[in-house]
Formats: structure tokens, C-alpha cells, sequence
């Protein structure tokens, strides 16, 4: 897979090969949607408002920290909002099944963005593979909630929605701009014109796109979390850094950019860590992101440092979506 991910943001002789095989994965994506929306394929209406936040490309983009920042604006404003998310897990035999996330639970069990959301304490996160299932069991759990947040599943058109936000990744943007296998693209570009709003982390917004960047400046110690350091702190000492996420080098940029120089080591997005791979020598120092944190809290030390990262858009985008689901 990491193989051919290299090919999505090129054009190499592979896609001789690559793109026919393309052109049949557009028709039947094509195809699927127009039967969802003629209602030849049923879709679930939720007796409350439902946003998706997704994208239209493989890898990470940036949904989860804009559905938690979603979820505050939400709060903000009165709301009671659940999120819902698939999960991402190795064992798939209660794959099926809707459930709640707790702090209790571990990554391998409910997969690292859910468990993450759930740290936040923001509002309830449900997991299950039928997103309809688990909307209506969140729903039967917690009444109070009135409007559903879906981690991903632009795809997943079984659910009804109310609103679509599409995440860009503002530095890859859509690759060699063909669908799989031949590129990155799960839907073409032409599906954001449906899309209520587009957004872009890092990189430039062009046109309607709502701008969002990733900030932080505080690290936690994964051992002892009280404990808080800045980028200062560790300015002159010899570091590591590790990203297991969909873009590893925006996170390798972003310590650059506070001042940090360390010996990066990229994973591939969801990497399920051993202690053995954190073994660094001649450092006191390894710095992740969160989502690495809840696969590595098992074999936490105190070499450990987390920054805690939280997404800045633009707050027009808040309101459009509050005016959009507001009855």
C-alpha cells in the first residue's frame, strides 16, 4: 500500500496499468450515489440534525480536529451535540457492534481518533461500522443530545445528512487528481460543488474554502499529563519525533516552526506502536501528536511529551453551520 501511495502524487508509467482500473472505480462510485439519491438505495433519516465532516481523498486531512472544534462551537452556542465515528481497530470481531467509547477503554479496542475525542470530555462518542445503527443508539443513550457530529463517512450515504464538510488537505490538496487506485481520490473533485462547505488545513484557501490550522504550543508528559512544557524548554537538547497519522511531515514542520530540530520518524497513519520502536538513544525527549498518545500510553515514560494541538478555522464556518441546522 505505502508502495503505491507513492504513485498518487505523480504520474509514472504504473498508471498505464493504474487508470482503467480508475475509470471503473469512478463508475461504480458514480453509480452508488445516484442510486442513494433517486432513493433506489435507502438512506435512514435521524430525527435530528446530522453533519458529516469527511473528505474525499485516503489518509488523514484534519477530520477529527475539526469535528471537536465543531462540537465546541456547538456547545457554545447551546447545543448538545454526539459524535459517531467507525473506529478504527486490528480485531474486527465486535466490529459490527455500536458502542460507547470510555476513558477506560484502549486504542486497539476502539481505535485511536475515537478514544482520543472521548479524552476530550466534550460530549458522547459512539463507534460501530453501521453508522445509522450507531446515530440511533447514541441517540437512545443520551436524549439530550439534538444533533449528530460524523467523524468521516462522506461515503457512507445509508445515513441521511444535513450538512457535508469536506476537510482538504491544504498541502497535498488532491494529488495526481485521479481516483483509486491510480491516485488518492475515493470521489472526484467535482463532488465538493455539493459539499455545504470546504475546508482547508494548513496551505492557502481558494475561493468559498474556510481556512483551518492546527496550533498548540504546550507539550504534556504522557507519564504524568500535569506536567506541561513549552517548546522552549527543550530548545538545544537532542529530540526525537514521532507521527503515525496521515500526513507525518506536517507534524515534523510544525516543531520546526516552534523552534524545534529533532530526528523525525514517520509511521504509516493508525501504526500500532511497541516499546521497542520508541527506543531512541542518546535522547531524554520523544515528542508526538495525541493520537499517537493513546497507542503509546500503555508504555508510557518519562521521555514522553505530547503536543496537544486544537484546530483554528474561521469562524464564519460556525456560523453557516449553526444557520444551516438551526430549525
Amino acid at each position: 500500500m505505502q508502495r503505491l501511495q507513492q504513485h498518487w502524487y505523480r504520474l509514472t508509467p504504473l498508471h498505464l496499468l493504474l487508470y482503467p482500473l480508475s475509470l471503473i472505480f469512478r463508475t461504480l462510485v458514480t453509480l452508488r450515489r445516484q442510486l442513494f439519491c433517486c432513493g433506489v438505495l435507502a438512506a435512514v433519516k435521524l430525527p435530528v440534525p446530522v453533519v458529516i465532516v469527511g473528505n474525499i481523498s485516503v489518509g488523514g486531512t484534519g477530520k477529527t480536529p475539526l469535528t471537536l472544534w465543531l462540537a465546541q462551537q456547538l456547545l457554545d452556542a447551546g447545543w448538545h451535540p454526539g459524535i459517531i465515528s467507525r473506529g478504527y481497530r486490528k480485531s474486527k470481531k465486535h466490529s459490527q457492534a455500536a458502542r460507547e467509547v470510555s476513558l477506560r477503554d484502549s486504542a486497539d479496542e476502539v481505535g485511536d481518533e475515537p478514544l482520543l475525542m472521548t479524552q476530550r470530555r466534550l460530549c458522547p462518542v459512539w463507534i460501530g461500522r453501521d453508522r445509522p445503527a450507531v446515530a440511533l443508539a447514541l441517540l437512545q443513550a443520551h436524549p439530550e443530545c439534538d444533533i449528530i457530529l460524523s467523524d468521516d463517512g462522506l461515503q457512507h450515504y445509508r445515513l441521511q445528512r444535513d450538512m457535508e464538510i469536506v476537510v482538504v488537505d491544504g498541502a497535498r490538496r488532491f494529488g495526481n487528481g485521479l481516483l483509486l487506485p491510480a491516485g488518492p481520490l475515493r470521489e472526484p473533485v467535482s463532488r465538493l460543488r455539493q459539499a455545504d462547505a470546504v475546508v482547508v488545513n494548513g496551505g492557502a484557501a481558494q475561493g468559498d474554502e474556510f481556512a483551518m490550522a492546527l496550533e498548540g504550543t504546550h507539550f504534556f508528559n504522557l507519564l504524568n499529563p500535569e506536567v506541561i512544557r513549552t517548546a522552549s524548554d527543550f530548545a538545544g537538547q537532542p529530540l526525537h519525533a514521532i507521527a503515525g497519522i496521515g500526513h507525518p511531515q506536517r507534524f515534523f514542520d510544525y516543531l520546526q516552526q516552534l523552534g524545534l530540530h529533532c530526528t523525525a520518524h514517520a509511521f504509516p497513519d493508525h501504526h500500532q506502536y511497541t516499546p521497542s520502536e520508541l527506543s531512541f538513544s542518546g535522547t531524554d525527549v520523544i515528542l508526538m501528536t495525541e493520537k499517537d498518545a493513546v497507542k503509546c500510553a500503555p508504555f508510557a515514560t518519562e521521555q514522553h511529551w505530547v503536543l496537544r494541538v486544537d484546530a483554528e478555522v474561521n469562524p464564519a464556518l460556525a456560523q453557516l453551520i449553526i444557520k444551516k441546522v438551526s430549525p
